[in-house]
């Protein structure tokens, strides 16, 4: 007898201040309400990506009110009670506790696919087959599942996942490796020294879980969290927005790595092969957009003499680029940003000065 497909629901993460891609991205219009990576909006896409497997219905969103306005103006189609408010920001585990105890309620036994709302996947046909293959896995085992991404250099700024190469299990077609450890960011000389050992993943922060899964390993290996856990289900019954804040009030404010997959038994991961990228910096979006003969990321009306390696964002202008190597340009209605590519992480200290400062309309 063949078994019933999975009641798949889909939980996209849409929080995020996307702080370093300012000066175009702010706290008001962070990177996911905007079309950075192609015409649309990167939570369009991250919606339209899943759309021929989890229809409007059976997706939803968690993010701050402010953002969840936003989310219901650009995702019209999306159900209004699938549209779920964080009390308070605090982090990935509360947010997944607060999703994934509303799918809870809704079928215990639903299978929860976690996405981010602001990441890129070059091949969607690939990505929909592996989520396939993964909602099988969890709604076959008491496991829970992530996605690994094959480091294509020693990176710095993602965690790693550490697998066992030796003892995959199959299914749906896919291959599934039990989770040796997490890894945090790591420096450099251990970046590389996971690239020669072999055997490690990027994080990708994409997660697929039973929820009644989830909820038994919060009380195995999370018993600190179980508790929030039971007065958040609580609070969704009562229909009670005080009872939810109070829980996030005192929920822990960490991410569900810290709090749950780094400590849970039965982690699983999947080779995410399907051209991920976070984008999550303007140099990762060099590598996205297309670029002339001379490596320029161009947008807007640009003139480049002499000019290579260079990304302009610079819509409505006309744009003169004369001897420039390797440099981001991104120039907005308030704020001007020029830096060498290889600099772009250090955006966030121009965030901290504008904080001291308090220049508050620049943020």
């Amino acid at each position: 007898m063949t078994k019933p497909a999975p009641d798949l629901k889909a939980v996209i993460m849409a929080g995020g201040s996307g702080t370093r891609f300012w000066p175009l991205s702010r706290r008001k219009s962070p990177k996911q309400f905007l079309p950075i990576a192609g015409r649309k909006t990167m939570i369009e896409e991250t919606v339209e990506r899943i759309l021929p497997l989890i229809p409007y219905r059976h997706i939803l969103t968690v993010a701050g009110r402010d953002h969840t306005r936003t989310i219901k103006r650009i995702l019209p189609k999306l159900p209004a009670k699938n549209a779920l408010v964080e009390p308070l920001a605090r982090n990935t585990a509360p947010s997944l506790i607060l999703a994934t105890a509303s799918v809870y309620l809704r079928n215990p036994q639903a299978v929860v696919i976690v996405l981010a709302s602001d990441h890129l996947i070059t091949d969607p046909v690939l990505f929909r087959r592996k989520l396939r293959a993964a909602a099988a896995a969890a709604a076959a085992r008491e496991c829970l599942v992530t996605f690994g991404i094959p480091p294509a250099f020693p990176a710095t700024g993602y965690g790693y996942i550490h697998y066992r190469r030796d003892a995959p299990w199959k299914t749906a077609g896919d291959s599934f490796y039990p989770v040796l450890a997490f890894k945090e960011k790591p420096r450099e000389k251990q970046a590389r020294a996971f690239l020669r050992q072999g055997g490690y993943y990027w994080n990708s922060g994409m997660f697929v879980w039973r929820a009644d899964v989830f909820a038994r390993k919060l009380e195995e290996h999370a018993p600190d969290y179980f508790p929030f856990w039971r007065r958040t289900l609580e609070a969704l019954r009562s229909g009670s927005p005080a009872r939810l804040k109070s829980v996030f009030q005192e929920m822990p404010a960490t991410s569900i790595d810290y709090a749950l997959m780094e400590k849970a038994r039965g982690v699983v991961v999947c080779e995410g092969n399907f051209g991920w990228s976070d984008v999550g910096a303007w140099s990762s979006l060099y590598d996205v957009w297309t670029r002339d003969r001379a490596g320029n990321a161009l947008h807007g009306e640009t003139l480049a003499l002499d000019t290579s390696g260079t990304l302009c964002f610079n819509p409505g202008k006309f744009t003169a680029l004369i001897g420039c190597r390797d440099l981001i340009v991104v120039d907005t209605k308030d704020a001007l940003l020029i830096c060498p590519r290889s600099q772009d992480q250090r955006v966030k200290q121009v965030l901290e000065h504008l904080v001291r400062s308090g220049a508050k309309k620049y943020l």
